[in-house]
């Protein structure tokens, strides 16, 4: 007999022993599910749940949440959060990383999927290799080796090639015994991490640098798919490359890269790593991405609730960002349909 059959049987029997209302379910199937269910409710629903009860309470700290030293207070904590105008900061700068690095993501993946699918460029095999590395690293090691490359010291990797780039301006200018414009040189040391938009400009690159490599694997596969067929009936009609990249590729690739961009924005919009490891969203929490900005209400200020409020208002924010992305992308039945 074969499971199927086996399980067929066994199914078909306890339906007989059910009363006649509950006969109209497939129980086998209620029972494959079932599991699903209560990971789903355990790992998901509940934590949720218990998130959105704590945004209504006057909560503090671990003990009032632990002992029940809490009260429901209703919708305070959002008013509150709605008024605060660190909030806005935060939501403000927050996007604004997202929209930035998102573009910087698909123009560079872009460029690097273009040279790693050419049929005159050797090697790609290493090549692609070579593009994924960063992903084989820790997260923490790598945005830890990027703070040390952004250090305001003098002898700061980034500085450090900064002095390079003056003494070779002033060294060009010397032999043509003329006065290096002011304009070409840089005034250094630069402190990376204690400006405002040079912090912001260090956050972006460590977010490329993390996610660029699992943009290029989807443009990649997405070019490969690329009909030949039609890049060679438009070199007969005389396209040129730039043409053929606009009409042919660019609308080949165009769902999966959107399907790319919405995952890889909705992992910008949580990141917490980055500011927090660099400058803890400074200076003077201007750069206070929204999860940074919760994870201190709550531990640091002790402001459980308050800092409940704010998780619960970032998982709107990117349920609905995700789902106008879905929709308006018509993602919903897949990227190849």
């Amino acid at each position: 007999m074969s499971t199927s059959s086996f399980l067929r049987r066994v199914s078909e029997r306890g339906r007989r022993r059910l009363p006649v209302s509950l006969r109209e379910y497939d129980l086998f199937g209620i029972l494959l599910v079932l599991p699903g269910v209560v990971l789903f409710g355990s790992f998901m629903l509940f934590p949720i749940t218990f998130l959105v009860y704590l945004s209504m309470t006057d909560a503090t700290h671990a003990g009032t949440v632990i002992g029940g030293g809490s009260s429901v207070i209703g919708l305070d904590n959002y008013v509150e959060l709605f008024s605060d105008s660190q909030f806005w900061t935060s939501l403000g700068i927050t996007w604004l990383f997202v929209v930035v690095s998102l573009v910087v993501k698909i123009v560079l993946s872009l460029g690097l999927a273009m040279v790693l699918t050419h049929s005159r460029v050797l090697g790609k095999r290493y090549l692609r290799a070579a593009v994924i590395i960063p992903m084989g690293f820790p997260t923490i090691f790598t945005i830890t080796v990027w703070r040390g490359i952004f250090s305001g010291a003098r002898f700061g990797p980034l500085n450090e090639m900064l002095y390079k780039y003056n003494d070779a301006v002033l060294s060009l200018t010397g032999l043509f015994d003329v006065t290096a414009p002011e304009l070409l040189l840089l005034e250094l040391p630069i402190g990376w991490l204690s400006g405002r938009w040079s912090s912001f400009f260090a956050y972006i690159t460590a977010e490329v640098w993390l996610a660029y490599p699992f943009m290029v694997i989807i443009i990649v596969s997405a070019l490969q798919d690329v009909s030949a067929e039609l890049h060679d009936a438009a070199k007969v009609d005389g396209a040129g490359f730039l043409n053929r990249f606009r009409h042919i590729t660019l609308p080949s690739i165009k769902r999966p890269v959107m399907f790319g961009s919405i995952l890889t924005a909705a992992t910008s919009f949580q990141q917490f790593l980055v500011p927090w490891i660099f400058n803890q969203g400074g200076p003077s929490r201007q750069n206070e991405l929204i999860i940074v900005y919760g994870f201190r209400e709550a531990t640091e200020l002790n402001e459980y609730a308050f800092g409940s409020a704010i998780m619960v208002t970032a998982i709107a924010f990117i349920g609905a960002f995700m789902w106008l992305a879905v929709k308006k992308g018509d993602l919903a039945e897949g990227v190849n349909s």
